[in-house]
Parts: structure tokens; C-alpha cells; sequence
């Protein structure tokens, strides 16, 4: 019944992207133009990839609202040692970025896990923490593209077979989580510490590991996704994706993530993170007012946390009747 459920939700949140696209593609005859699908998916590939580690995040009934504040640091540290040392390998820049926001995660997994703080609390602090370490590594400065190396650019602007960088690890980023959810056997049991931690503790899962991992590895997203933004845009700031966390959580709940912990699907948050793509790109090319924007893209994450709730509360009920008969 439940992926029943899940397959009708899917469905209509695709049927709904689909005739979304459709209108403004009316409205705008550039709108499915290759060019502009190519810039959309890579502006959403930053998105797609936190969205992944968020999603495992609230399969386990947590949240995490320092990852804007961990991608900030990640994204500063990298930048200011590619301009203090010009010759420096990408890949260098990289594997610091995503050994920074490992450890946040860690901290964060910690704290949750072992600490048994609220998710919602010791994210929300770290966040402060991590934000206020960001500035206190640039005194209050910020770093521009001319102070960074081409071949730090390079790593979002270069391209494979003609597909930017940012798409390809996005793709690989959801190919692996894909594998680690269906195939591996930790990714299993995060599934059942969100479904019943009770149930899952009795089975010999080991929910205070688990707890931890999940949230050094959206740590380690959030690391890699500090140095790709940075190079993007070319610029290094200490207020960096400040409130992009709220961003991912939507295209988690969009994408069917269920806020209670259990559910979710990497075909769902993909669906979520295009949704928000398509908002933030056709929006300004059907002329949309920018104090429309923020107001119509909140609407929609409204619209679609209360049909989530709807159907299943449909479920839960069918699944009751289904017993008693």
C-alpha cells in the first residue's frame, strides 16, 4: 500500500512539473530551449547534491539547518588557500573542502548521536558556530575572482562530452546514493532507524553509528558543495548561501521525504530539486515580479507538505480498514 501510495505521489508530482513546464513554455518559447535546460540543471546541481544528504538526514527523523553554514566555511577555507597559494590543485582544493565539512558534520553527528541533543537544536547552533568561524577565517573579507586561480574556476566551469562538471557529480552523487539506499546494507537500516528506532535497536542495529554517519556524510556534502559554489561564482563571502539549508528541505518535502523519518527516494528528491529549478528559472522569464518569486515558490511547498500529509493519512486509514477486515 505504501509504495503504492508513493508511485501515486510520484506521478503526480511529475504529471505537475510536466504541465508546469508545458505553460511556461507558452508563455516563453525559450524556456525548453537545450541552452536554457543546460544552465538550469546547472544551477541546480549544488541543490541536488545537499538534497541528498538532507534526505537520508530526515529519513532518520533529524534535520540539519547548518549545512548553508558548513558550505560557507568549506567554500572559504578552500578559496582562501587557492589565493594564498595560486598553484594549488583542484583536487586539493576539493578533498580540503570536503575534509571541513566532514568535520562539521561530525560535530553535528555527535552532538545528535552520542549528546542526544535535538537534531533542530545542535544544527541550529552549529550553524551560528560555523557561520561566525567563517567570517572570523576572512575577517569580515570576501574573496573575488581575481584572487583565485583559473584552475579553481575551472573545476564549475569545465565540461565532459559537453555536460558542465556540476551535472556530472550531481549525477554521480545520485548514482552512488541510489546504489548505498537499494544495495548496501547500512543504507537499509537507516531506513528502519527512521521507520522504528525501538524495533530497529532490538534487531541489533546500532542507531548511535548510524546517527552519526548519516550526519558526517551530509557534512561532507555540504563540504564538496562549499567549493564547487565558490568556484561558480567566483566569489567567497562570510553570509555564503545563508538560508540555502531551507532550499534543500523544501526539495526534500517536495520530492515526498517524509518529515516523520522512513520514506523518501532519490527519483523523489531529483523530481523535488528540478521542481524548484524550473520555479526559480521560469519564473523570471515569464516577468514575475521578484516580490512574487519567494511568495508563489513558498506557496508551492505548502501546497505540496499538505498533499504529502493527505495521502498519508489516506494510506494510514486504508491500511487500518485493511486490518480490521
Amino acid at each position: 500500500m505504501a509504495d503504492t501510495t508513493r508511485s501515486f505521489r510520484d506521478a503526480g508530482l511529475l504529471g505537475f512539473i510536466i504541465a508546469l513546464s508545458v505553460l511556461v513554455q507558452i508563455l516563453n518559447p525559450s524556456f525548453l530551449s537545450l541552452e536554457n535546460l543546460a544552465d538550469m540543471a546547472k544551477n541546480t546541481a549544488i541543490l541536488s547534491i545537499l538534497s541528498v544528504g538532507m534526505m537520508l538526514v530526515i529519513i532518520t527523523r533529524g534535520i540539519d539547518l547548518s549545512i548553508g553554514a558548513t558550505l560557507a566555511l568549506s567554500g572559504m577555507v578552500a578559496a582562501s588557500t587557492v589565493a594564498m597559494w595560486r598553484d594549488t590543485h583542484p583536487l586539493v582544493a576539493i578533498t580540503l573542502g570536503i575534509g571541513i565539512g566532514l568535520a562539521c558534520g561530525s560535530i553535528v553527528g555527535v552532538l545528535v548521536a552520542r549528546g542526544k541533543v535535538l537534531p533542530i537544536i545542535a544544527s541550529l547552533g552549529l550553524m551560528n558556530i560555523f557561520r561566525g568561524i567563517t567570517f572570523l577565517v576572512s575577517d569580515g573579507k570576501w574573496i573575488s575572482a581575481n584572487q583565485m586561480p583559473a584552475s579553481f574556476k575551472g573545476i564549475a566551469l569545465s565540461s565532459f562530452l559537453g555536460i558542465n562538471a556540476l551535472i556530472w557529480i550531481a549525477l554521480i552523487i545520485y548514482l552512488l546514493a541510489w546504489w548505498f539506499l537499494t544495495w548496501n546494507r547500512m543504507g537499509r537500516q537507516i531506513y528502519a532507524v527512521g521507520s522504528n528506532p525501538e524495533s530497529a535497536r532490538v534487531s541489533g542495529i546500532n542507531i548511535e553509528r548510524t546517527l552519526y554517519w548519516v550526519y558526517t556524510l551530509m557534512g561532507g556534502l555540504s563540504g564538496l558543495a562549499g567549493v564547487l559554489w565558490v568556484s561558480k561564482f567566483a566569489s567567497a563571502q562570510g553570509d555564503t548561501a545563508m538560508g540555502f539549508e531551507l532550499s534543500v528541505i523544501a526539495a526534500c518535502v517536495l520530492g515526498g521525504v517524509s518529515i516523520a523519518g522512513g520514506s523518501g527516494k532519490i527519483s523523489g528528491i531529483l523530481m523535488g530539486t528540478l521542481l524548484l529549478g524550473i520555479l526559480n528559472n521560469a519564473m523570471p522569464l515569464v516577468n514575475v515580479s521578484p516580490f512574487w518569486q519567494t511568495f508563489i515558490q513558498g506557496l508551492i511547498i505548502l501546497i505540496a507538505v499538505i498533499i504529502n500529509a493527505l495521502v498519508k493519512r489516506r494510506a494510514v486509514r486504508r491500511t487500518m480498514q485493511k486490518r480490521n477486515i
